[in-house]
């Protein structure tokens, strides 16, 4: 005769097996999708499109403005002048954009006398001496320099 369960409930040991699973899978999709990752790339890609809508502002004042460059670019690698800030804001940009990661957690300077910390940002600007070309960059988490020149 066959031995019959009357009771249709799990046993100890099928309950820890499926849990073992469930825990093993778990680790791996956390492995997959590496969250503090994802986070460094969301604030690279924030970073390279403000270094892109800097840049771009920088381009619209000089066109508007017969071929001359906004107030305190200079030759020497340097963080964003409060002299360029006032070009730009509020004309070209509402506000000039931060780091993502700084203290001002992501938020925006929209007015240039916040500029006088020289911690705010780790937006930088060149212009280079012979081909007068302008480079904006950033230092980045994923990405070590994210830079861009027109």
């Amino acid at each position: 005769m066959k031995n019959l369960r009357k009771n249709g409930g799990f046993t100890l040991i099928e309950i820890l097996v499926v849990i073992g699973i469930i825990a093993i899978l778990a680790v791996i999709v956390l492995i997959a999708i590496n969250p503090a990752r994802q986070f460094k790339q969301a604030r690279d890609a924030q970073r390279t499109s403000n270094v892109n809508a800097i840049l771009n502002d920088v381009g619209q004042f000089t066109a508007d403005n017969k071929g001359d460059l906004p107030a305190g670019i200079t030759n020497t690698l340097s963080d964003i002048p409060v002299a360029l800030c006032s070009d730009l804001i509020p004309t070209y940009l509402p506000a000039l954009p931060t780091d993502p990661s700084s203290y001002f957690n992501g938020g925006d300077i929209e007015d240039c006398t916040d500029l006088v910390d020289p911690n705010w940002s780790d937006y930088k600007v060149v212009k280079n001496a012979t081909t007068s070309r302008i480079t904006v960059s950033a230092v980045g988490e994923i990405t070590p320099i994210i830079d861009v020149t027109r």
